[in-house]
């Protein structure tokens, strides 16, 4: 006979240890909106960040839900898939340790070079409205599990 009070669990730990397996995460500070930093993105590093609502994150919190939006970029020549983050939706964050960042841009699903990732932060820093991009490492992320989709 089945035990009445056994529950599944999820290890979100494990969940998040192999999600962020091969990635590379930036904190981008840039208080402009979501759509024209992509505008802004795609024009100038010849890429084409476009929305994907069927990854949209929503957290609930204080009694109603917040919606996190997603982009989502293919690398054509491989398997780098790029994602940017909004941080901030309607005074809440994704990643409330991270206050001061508007945006979190993850690399996934191949080994992303140290030179190919300066590349990127030199050309974010040159975005007008860009004011800090900075890499951020696992360690220092305490709601991980808050990016995965």
């Amino acid at each position: 006979m089945a035990d009445k009070n056994f529950k599944l669990s999820i290890n979100t730990y494990e969940l998040a240890e192999e999600f962020f397996e091969d990635t590379r995460l930036l904190g981008i500070m840039a208080p402009i909106k979501d759509y024209q930093f992509c505008w802004q993105l795609n024009n100038l590093m010849d890429i084409d960040f476009r929305i994907n609502i069927d990854i949209e994150i929503q957290l609930r919190r204080k009694n109603r839900n917040y919606y996190f939006s997603v982009y989502e970029y293919q690398d054509p020549t491989g398997t780098l898939c790029h994602y940017l983050y909004r941080n901030l939706f309607d005074g809440e964050y994704l990643l409330p340790e991270f206050k001061h960042l508007d945006f979190l841009w993850l690399m996934k699903n191949d080994i992303v070079a140290d030179d190919y990732l300066k590349e990127t932060i030199q050309a974010l820093r040159s975005i007008n409205g860009v004011q800090l991009v900075t890499e951020l490492t696992n360690e220092k992320i305490k709601n991980k599990e808050h990016l995965i989709f």
